[in-house]
């Protein structure tokens, strides 16, 4: 009965401090949910390329993206394997590209994927190390863009 009577009074005081509170509610996140029909179409591409067995990263990234402004994200890649990065931008504004530099911080040569807003590039690293992918446009007015990518 002593620890019951313990609880209730740790349970009670909790209680009333966060009651008390004054500080904010935490912020949101940094980075903004990408739209649904942006998500929509990336599944659409990494569903046909799981088929082939690639596997997604757990992981979509998005944000903006202006004209002469690209995006970069840094990525780990390990030599001989097989990798899909692939971007969605809305498909009235034009198609993104995607460029993969390898270590040494020259393009990578890749194979390529377009359609009205949607871009991918395949590539097998030949080393292991920090690989930059870049997301672009280079028309029209910022836009939001969705990025994932695959391995296999």
């Amino acid at each position: 009965m002593k620890i019951a009577h313990t609880i209730m009074l740790c349970t009670a005081t909790v209680a009333m401090a966060l009651a008390e509170d004054p500080s904010p509610s935490p912020s949101p996140s940094p980075e903004p949910l990408p739209s649904a029909p942006l998500r929509v179409r990336l599944s659409d591409l990494t569903g046909a390329l799981s088929n082939e067995g690639f596997k997604s990263r757990d992981r979509v990234w998005s944000g903006k993206v202006k004209p002469g402004q690209p995006q970069r994200l840094a990525v780990n890649l390990f030599r001989g394997n097989q990798y899909w990065f692939c971007a969605a931008v809305d498909p009235e504004i034009e198609s993104p590209r995607v460029t993969v530099f390898g270590p040494d911080g020259q393009a990578v040569e890749a194979a390529r994927h377009s359609e009205p807003g949607l871009a991918a590039a395949g590539v097998t690293a030949e080393a292991t190390g920090q690989y930059f992918v870049e997301v672009e446009t280079s028309s029209g007015p910022a836009t939001e863009f969705c990025f994932v990518y695959l391995f296999k």
